[in-house]
């Protein structure tokens, strides 16, 4: 079946807002002290038009911004003003998440990542209320308090997950209302949120204080994961405890990946994907619940997303997973305010350092520069004008509001892939299958009211165009390329496949224009 849509380019649209540029997560603080990450989110920010950057480890002690001295707290803020002025002058604001803890503060050490976060309670509710009283007046006044009242305050990461935080429920909800009063007391309209949890879960695991490992084997047995009820985690309680202790929220958080880690009920993992369109059916589902909800004016921030959480998995290179952001994004337009991407680089260290140029990281940028099939996605989707003319499966037509100018972006999941794309751990065997499932079809487009003769710019990612991991792979899969190697290399993955195309005489432009399967194409008038 082809990819068929036809827009009047003198109708009416409707307003399509770029959530999906937002925001874009990174690893830790201290990475961004880096000159390559700081490169990388340039190219990121020139490319994609990325607003905010989200990561961990803001009070890691490798920020060194917080110490103790016979008990009393010293602050020392000199690495974290380094950073932000940094983010500042590259045009990006910080979506700050507050946490972990710092070393002296914290009530267990290194409890996650190779970088050995802190992910545990503060020890001392008082003295983490006054660390963050006290970062947030120093950046009101370095800043100024109209600029600061644009960040965003997310109160820790992914506190239902037991590494991320050594608590219960309760203790994540005291540590919200201690830090959002923190926030509030240095300026009422500064925005805090949360609760960050992750992942969506479609049974009881975390109906109670802490995770419940044997509610898990139930999810596993189920044939059809998209039959079962996947709720996001401790939203609904949230909303109650913060109603209940008058604590404010500004905008919600949660971490909506299409996957499920789950127990078998021997202690093993099993790394579930759910279907193509869960991404979608989780963003409506937090809108509904913040709709009728006790805030329904907050912002929906979804601060981490993509195809699987893991900075292994060999998917996160290929062609397939860029076809996924364009198709999760643009089927869940208008739904939420931000699905903030995981992340903008593989300069990146939960695991500790990746051993060739093409591991599975996160990133959509690899530790040499070298841009991924997700770069060009979020660079294809940054493109899109900001109205909507039409949209069909596999298409949208847009227009700029300021030139008039339209594009299109069309896009080939295949149908034969029926859930979000597979994961590819160990190896990047699940990958190549995944890459060689489908077949290729044609983008049927009609674009009129036109001036005549317009001009059009069409660009194609595809498996031999902007395809790094495959001109990697067919020059050897070095793990360590020369300087001259990783030059070409970029250079080749940077270029899509071009060619021009125009309207006729009477202003109609029609494509009729082959599409293999995973590939992405961008049709620009000029």
């Amino acid at each position: 079946m082809s990819i068929t849509a036809h827009a009047d380019a003198a109708a009416d649209g409707e307003p399509l807002h770029h959530f999906w540029n937002r925001c874009v997560g990174a690893g830790r603080a201290n990475e961004g002290l880096r000159a390559t990450w700081l490169e990388h989110l340039r190219t990121a920010i020139d490319a994609c038009g990325f607003q905010y950057v989200r990561f961990h480890g803001l009070f890691h002690d490798d920020m060194f911004v917080y110490r103790e001295e016979d008990g009393r707290p010293v602050h020392n803020f000199q690495y974290v003003d380094d950073l932000f002025d940094r983010l500042l002058d590259l045009g990006i604001r910080p979506f700050v998440e507050l946490g972990f803890s710092p070393g002296d503060l914290a009530s267990e050490r290194g409890t996650v990542f190779w970088w050995q976060a802190n992910g545990a309670p503060p020890r001392d509710l008082g003295k983490w209320a006054a660390l963050v009283e006290a970062i947030v007046r120093h950046w009101v006044g370095r800043y100024g308090v109209e600029e600061v009242r644009q960040w965003y305050f997310e109160v820790w990461n992914e506190p239902n997950l037991h590494p991320f935080f050594r608590g219960t429920r309760s203790d994540y909800f005291r540590l919200y209302s201690a830090t959002a009063a923190a926030v509030k007391g240095v300026d009422q309209e500064l925005r805090v949120g949360g609760p960050a949890t992750s992942n969506f879960v479609p049974d009881d695991r975390f109906a109670g204080e802490t995770e419940d490992f044997g509610q898990h084997a139930a999810t596993i047995a189920e044939p059809d994961l998209d039959a079962l009820d996947w709720q996001p985690v401790w939203l609904k309680e949230f909303f109650h405890h913060c109603v209940a202790m008058g604590s404010p929220v500004d905008f919600v958080s949660v971490h909506p990946y299409p996957t499920d880690w789950a127990l078998d009920g021997l202690g093993q993992s099993v790394k579930l994907t759910r279907g193509v369109d869960s991404t979608r059916r989780d963003l409506a589902l937090v809108r509904e619940l913040v709709d009728a909800g006790p805030f329904p004016d907050a912002e929906i921030h979804l601060t981490e997303w993509s195809s699987s959480p893991s900075p292994r998995d060999h998917t996160h290179d290929y062609l397939q997973a860029a076809t996924f952001v364009v198709k999760a994004n643009l089927e869940s337009a208008g739904l939420v305010d931000s699905l903030s991407y995981w992340t903008f680089t593989d300069v990146f260290e939960e695991n500790g350092a990746g051993d060739t140029p093409f591991h599975g990281g996160f990133g959509m940028i690899n530790y040499q520069g070298v841009p991924k099939p997700t770069f060009h996605a979020y660079h294809m989707l940054g493109r899109l004008g900001d109205e909507r003319l039409a949209q069909e499966p596999g298409v949208v037509v847009t227009r700029h509001s300021a030139s008039g100018r339209l594009t299109a972006l069309a896009y080939h999941y295949p149908p034969e892939v029926t859930t979000a794309v597979p994961a590819s751990f160990g190896g990047p065997e699940v990958a190549e299958r995944t890459l060689a499932t489908g077949s290729p079809t044609v983008l049927d487009l009609t674009l009129t009211g036109l001036p005549p003769h317009a001009s059009f710019l069409v660009e194609t990612l595809d498996q031999e165009h902007g395809n790094a991991v495959g001109l990697w792979r067919s020059a050897g899969s070095a793990a360590c390329p020369g300087r001259e190697e990783t030059a070409e290399l970029n250079r080749r993955a940077g270029r899509l496949k071009v060619h021009e195309a125009a309207a006729d005489g009477q202003g109609t432009l029609r494509l009729d224009e082959p599409v293999s399967p995973w590939s992405l194409i961008l049709i620009t008038q000029r």
